[in-house]
């Protein structure tokens, strides 16, 4: 242990350097350093108390700079995507991190978006990490204050969204890439794509999908699927719940519910369980392996993921001529409590309309899918 420094440690046992000290208008600081020598662990040391005091000054004067500025937006979010926040900011601290607040701006942020750009990131994923940014500037000026009662910004930046025309086409099967898509996949994935394309469920809401959620509707001897609208939390995880958090209903057609029917039992929980867990993907290396084996498009230029069942899904109801108001109410484009919202004379009109689609199918196929 050094004897010349307060508060740098050295644990003889570990081999470790460490601080453990207290400093003044910041309180005690623990922490273990990456030093493997005494003059690293010095340095390392007075970089990190140097570090702080500076962090003390300008929280005193009201600056305050980005990395300060992120590590308080995390430790007070309660945002769902937090997650997906949190590697925005990881990767923005390289290029703005010690910037303070009133140096960022879109000229300062041009070597970041200039680096996802090359990395081949779509500008929508782009567009989520500046809105990320903004949602921290926007906190600093309209919500913090320093000491002094102030804001640590006057006004946030206006932040231009890039758009460079990139966005991934949807691809639509048609009923023979379906099949031949289908029966690439392994057998739990297909089940829940066949699902997933006679419903226009999101990937998300068929992997979470719960027996619980299910409502028997005796007057038509069928059932449907509300998903909530709003976060729950389970014991294996948390449902997010929806984009636009409105409750929405799942309306079985024929083939989805002969999907559900022979899916009862196989878990107490879930509709489509693995291996006794839930499934928490569908776009995974065997979707990937079967788009490939299936011979669909292999371009950038094409969406690739599960999500094409729902665009197939919505293509199928117009091209079966069910009204566009239907439609947004199968696609889930809607608003409102629909628990209460729909009776089953309406429940009724929806099953009819997603019962089109498999009238659509050719026979053979039919057949074969039977």
């Amino acid at each position: 242990m050094s004897k010349t420094i307060s508060g740098l440690q050295y644990d003889r046992k570990t081999k470790q350097w460490s601080i453990d000290k207290r400093i003044k208008n910041h309180g005690r600081i623990r922490q273990r350093l990456k030093a493997t020598s005494t003059d690293e662990a010095e340095t390392e040391f007075y970089k990190i108390i140097a570090d702080l005091q500076d962090s003390n000054q300008r929280t005193q004067d009201g600056i305050m700079t980005f990395n300060e500025a992120a590590t308080r937006y995390v430790n007070e979010s309660t945002k769902r995507s937090l997650d997906r926040d949190i590697f925005t900011i990881t990767l923005a601290k390289t290029f703005i991190g010690s910037l303070t607040l009133s140096q960022i701006h879109m000229g300062t942020l041009q070597a970041l978006i200039e680096y996802r750009r090359k990395e081949g990131i779509r500008s929508a994923t782009v567009k989520r990490d500046l809105a990320v940014i903004r949602r921290i500037l926007t906190l600093a000026a309209r919500s913090w204050r320093n000491n002094d009662g102030h804001a640590y910004l006057s006004c946030p930046p206006l932040l231009e969204m890039p758009d460079w025309e990139d966005s991934a086409i949807p691809y639509p099967l048609d009923w023979q890439e379906q099949q031949r898509l289908f029966e690439a996949l392994p057998s739990h994935l297909a089940v829940m794509a066949l699902f997933a394309v006679n419903t226009g469920l999101r990937e998300q809401g068929v992997c979470w999908l719960r027996w619980d959620w299910e409502v028997k509707i005796p007057e038509l001897d069928t059932s449907i699927f509300i998903t909530p609208g709003r976060k729950r939390i389970y014991s294996d995880g948390v449902w997010p719940g929806e984009k636009n958090k409105e409750d929405q209903m799942v309306v079985l057609n024929r083939v989805a519910k002969s999907v559900i029917d022979a899916q009862r039992g196989k878990h107490d929980e879930y509709v489509f369980p693995y291996s006794g867990n839930r499934i928490t993907r569908i776009h995974n290396t065997g979707w990937k392996n079967a788009w490939r084996k299936a011979g669909l498009p292999k371009s950038d230029e094409y969406n690739r993921g599960p999500h094409n069942l729902k665009h197939t899904f919505g293509r199928r109801l117009r091209n079966a001529g069910v009204p566009l108001e239907t439609r947004k109410v199968l696609l889930h484009h809607t608003n409102g409590d629909i628990t209460t919202h729909y009776s089953p004379a309406e429940v009724s009109e929806l099953l009819e309309a997603v019962e089109r689609i498999v009238d659509q199918k050719p026979s053979q196929i039919l057949r074969r899918a039977g």
